[in-house]
């Protein structure tokens, strides 16, 4: 059966599931619709969580960076893997012993403001909609080329199928649906993996295959797959994958802003309120931990699983005789080839960039095509560079779904990592399109403008407020600003220079006042606003190593937001009043235990 034939009928079942656990599960009140009644368990919580925080950079693009990357594409895996140790070790037990429905709640009732709440609104908005961006993009690049959709017509798709179970099930109709979308995401990730991995060391254990014996025609070479891998790289001109090209500074800041910013997610924060107690928030932390390490411990060996295949098959090759994935994927308008010497054949190499750039756009797209077809058949890229002999151009976003075609897996597992991605896409779409509607209702609404407004109402003004969600998100969707995981690495530094100097300072300083805190959070956010701003859209041209401040990129430069963010705090913190003594037993209340206090540790606290 055709690739077609089980790509429809795998998505066709998944969404099917999802859209039956969203009727299943509908949310009833605002407290089911935020938080999913604070009654799941641990392991089903722990999956949700996964399935949220694998986002389509997680499962789409993550691998690509690093199979184009190499050594420096680990600071995804080192900032996204020691945040999320960070946040369930740190700051998400005591978040859920307070108690509240979102990250702006805590904000606004920690620092006694409805200044600070409405900034931390500001701030959650800013990164779900950067984030949202980066999974819509993900859902067109899937349908495009799988389902045979322009990726406009896909990531519309995408939205229709979010806006149903978001909207009518909330909280609730999310978690049981990111619990069916992990299971899909992770069978569809290690399928491929497992049996790449055995074609290419004779291992089924991808994570010992990254450091096994290269196997070409079932025989083994005594050539660790590493060391084949680095010498396709140089024979191509290319450098050795196992090198590093970026700074020792800019990876140390672009870590630690994704690090950071992993403990200052919105999304992920409010999946620690959807369980009943703090311990179980953080059993579920370490359930979260274990499915998320399956897949990222898997990543490493997919990227060089995928480079190796597309060295050692395509360079060399004549277009005529490219194997059918290449043109598939040409087709979707992802690859590209410029025969530039003339000769018919597919030239790959380091004499230039390996991807295009048309008009300060970071991705190819369909619109970078000409209508026209060149001497052998090929798409005729506008523009296409000239002060180079390298002939490819190649979206990194293709590189895990394609993986399976480049190997010539079976076409039921092609079907498979489609609907794979589709879940991860979707389902932290979901999770950040809840974090807006909630912050729009609950915190804007009902916290700051009507209090009085009846619980109905507000259930009313959440779905609503998601409806304009999927809309703006479908827009960004269609109108990416660069690659997926570089487009949610910029929400990483907005959550790290914004959110997490207030939550920490926030949990265990009791004389950090509004006035700091506010002022921290606005400079934080405008400073690092503005830096991606100014070097990603104003003056793409100067985004360059030698322009950046101390040579930290704008995916690193939340790590220097952050620490204005908390001098600034602090400075201001100092020459202004201290907080109520309320608010200093609240800390108290938050952090110490609750024997303390001669509570039980069973409720969130209600002040």
């Amino acid at each position: 059966m055709s690739v077609d034939f089980w790509t429809y009928l795998i998505v066709g079942l998944s969404f099917s599931l999802y859209i039956g656990i969203a009727i299943w599960s509908r949310a009833g009140s605002t407290k089911e619709f935020y938080i999913a009644g604070g009654g799941v368990p641990s392991v089903a919580n722990g999956m949700a969580t996964a399935a949220d925080w694998m986002s389509a950079a997680s499962f789409i693009s993550m691998a690509g960076l690093i199979s184009f990357m190499g050594r420096d594409g680990a600071v995804y895996l080192m900032g996204w893997t020691g945040g999320y140790v960070l946040l369930a070790m740190m700051l998400a037990p005591y978040l859920r012993r307070f108690g509240k429905f979102t990250v702006p709640d805590f904000i606004g009732d920690r620092y006694y403001s409805k200044i600070a709440r409405v900034v931390a609104v500001v701030c959650a908005i800013f990164i779900s909609f950067t984030y949202v961006a980066g999974q819509m993009r993900g859902v067109g690049v899937v349908f495009s080329r799988f389902l045979g959709l322009e990726v406009e017509l896909g990531v519309i798709v995408g939205m229709v199928i979010v806006f149903f179970y978001a909207v009518l099930g909330g909280m609730k109709g999310i978690t049981y649906t990111q619990v069916a979308q992990y299971c899909v995401l992770i069978f569809a990730f290690m399928v491929p993996a497992i049996f790449i991995s055995i074609m290419l060391t004779g291992n089924p254990i991808p994570q010992l295959g990254l450091g096994g014996e290269y196997v070409e025609n079932g025989v083994k070479t005594g050539v660790s797959l590493l060391d084949k891998l680095d010498g396709l790289n140089q024979e191509l001109g290319f450098k050795q994958y196992t090198s590093g090209q970026k700074s020792t500074i800019d990876v140390f800041f672009i870590t630690l802003a994704l690090m950071v910013g992993t403990a200052g997610l919105p999304h992920v924060i409010v999946r620690f309120y959807t369980v009943k107690r703090a311990s179980a928030a953080r059993s579920s932390a370490l359930w979260a931990l274990l499915f998320i390490a399956i897949l990222y411990t898997t990543a490493p060996a997919v990227a060089v699983f995928a480079r190796t295949n597309l060295l050692r098959t395509i360079p060399g090759t004549a277009y005529q005789a490219s194997p059918e994935w290449f043109q598939n994927w040409e087709k979707a308008g992802l690859i590209a080839w410029v025969d530039k010497n003339k000769d018919g054949a597919i030239q790959y190499n380091g004499s230039g960039p390996a991807f295009h750039k048309v008009e300060g756009a970071s991705n190819m797209t369909p619109q970078f095509f000409s209508e026209k077809k060149g001497e052998s058949g090929e798409r005729i890229l506008k523009n296409a560079p000239t002060d180079s002999t390298n002939e490819l151009y190649i979206d990194r976003d293709i590189m895990v779904l394609a993986n399976p075609e480049i190997a010539n897996l079976p076409n039921w597992v092609i079907g498979l990592i489609a609907a794979g991605g589709l879940a991860a896409a979707l389902s932290t779409a979901a999770g950040l399109l809840l974090v807006i509607s909630t912050s729009v209702a609950h915190d804007l609404v009902k916290k700051t403008f009507r209090p009085d407004i009846s619980e109905k109402a507000e259930l009313r003004t959440a779905r609503l407020a998601a409806m304009g969600a999927v809309v703006i998100a479908g827009y960004f969707g269609i109108n990416p600003p660069g690659f997926v995981a570089e487009v949610v690495a910029f929400a990483f530094g907005l959550a790290a220079s914004t959110f997490f100097p207030a939550i920490l300072l926030g949990i265990f300083s009791k004389r950090v006042n509004r006035e700091g805190a506010v002022t921290g959070m606005i400079v934080g956010l405008l400073f690092t606003l503005g830096y991606i701003i100014y070097f990603k859209f104003i003056s793409p041209d100067l985004n360059h190593a030698k322009n950046w401040f101390f040579g930290i990129s704008p995916e690193g430069i939340g790590g220097i937001g952050m620490i204005l963010n908390f001098i600034v705090t602090i400075l201001v913190t100092a020459v202004t009043p201290r907080p109520p003594a309320e608010i200093a037993h609240l800390v108290d209340r938050v952090r110490l235990p609750r024997a303390a206090y001669g509570e039980e540790n069973t409720a969130p606290i209600d002040h």
